[in-house]
């Protein structure tokens, strides 16, 4: 499908959505690519660390693979196809690529798997493993995983894209809406990147703040969805005249779209939070694993310093 533009004659020859339709597989190239290199890069490095021994938990695996899936659902189907001309296919995709996809993938570790699978540097020289160290303690990743940047930069990429005309320029063209998807993908990991807690970075909040900045941001979302049901009009010029082929009202597609973005909110809020709950539980049955094995070892001390004293008395007494 030519994504130049919404007036291409096989948009206006698109037959009425359905589901089955949306999953027909229709690549975007650009998509294509980056899943097919983010599995072998993160193969390489699983491989890598069961050859030398190293154990790395399948579960991370499954996460990643499936986070790189969703990204492949949303770019990759007749999805894509779709919501160029669909509002709410269009916010199908912009939530799974901005809300799904990133969860997943930032609980498949990557960062973690790479600092681990990259080989260490001679003396002196710099090879990848030790531009990510420098990258992950840089004031440039400090700054972009704050709560002060990520969540006005999670809130701008709703109303400050959608209610604007940049929305609309970035539509009539094929790299321009590319780099809104990953703009939306990207977004969406520097936002839960620290929240999740599972790789290594420069902010990293307790559980309890981790949930404050998780539900910072989401009752914006939930607005946003609320003004697109709530419109009487339609508010987004790329939406406004649908492909008649389509059989679809402009407005009421705006609803829908609303409909879905609120919705939506909901769902990464209680993945995260399932996942915070089990890695707080996680970290506090090892800091009792850690404290009980201190505790062992001053009881025995405690107890050799009885035995001797006890020595000292039998060996005075004789």
């Amino acid at each position: 499908m030519d994504h130049s533009g919404h007036g291409s004659s096989m948009e206006m020859d698109l037959p009425p959505f359905t589901l089955a339709r949306g999953l027909e597989f229709s690549p975007d190239a650009f998509f294509l690519t980056g899943c097919l290199l983010a599995l072998a890069l993160y193969g390489w490095g699983v491989v890598r660390l069961r050859r030398r021994g190293d154990s790395w938990q399948i579960g991370r695996t499954v996460f990643f693979v499936s986070g790189v899936l969703t990204v492949a659902l949303a770019m990759c189907t007749k999805l894509n196809d779709y919501g160029m001309v669909m509002f709410s296919v269009h916010m199908v995709q912009h939530m799974i690529i901005s809300m799904i996809s990133p969860i997943l993938l930032l609980l498949g570790a990557p960062v973690t798997l790479a600092l681990r699978a990259l080989p260490v540097a001679g003396r002196g020289r710099k090879g990848p493993r030790e531009l990510l160290l420098a990258l992950l303690h840089s004031r440039y990743m400090k700054i972009v995983t704050h709560p002060a940047f990520t969540i006005p930069l999670f809130i701008a990429s709703l109303y400050g894209l959608y209610f604007t005309p940049l929305f609309d320029l970035l539509m009539e063209s094929q790299p321009g809406h590319i780099a809104m998807m990953v703009h939306f993908l990207a977004t969406g990991l520097v936002f839960f990147w620290p929240i999740m807690g599972v790789d290594p970075g420069p902010h990293r909040p307790g559980y309890v703040m981790r949930m404050l900045e998780l539900f910072a941001g989401m009752p914006f979302h939930a607005f946003f969805g609320i003004a697109l049901m709530m419109a009487s009009e339609p508010m987004v010029d790329a939406y406004t005249s649908p492909p008649a082929s389509l059989g679809i009202d402009a407005l009421a597609d705006q609803n829908a779209a609303g409909g879905i973005a609120w919705a939506f909110s909901e769902i990464p809020s209680v993945l995260v939070l399932i996942a915070l709950v089990f890695q707080w539980y996680r970290s506090e049955q090892r800091q009792a694993r850690r404290t009980d094995r201190a505790a062992d070892r001053d009881g025995d001390k405690e107890l050799e310093a009885y035995n001797a004293y006890l020595a000292s008395l039998n060996a005075r007494g004789r």
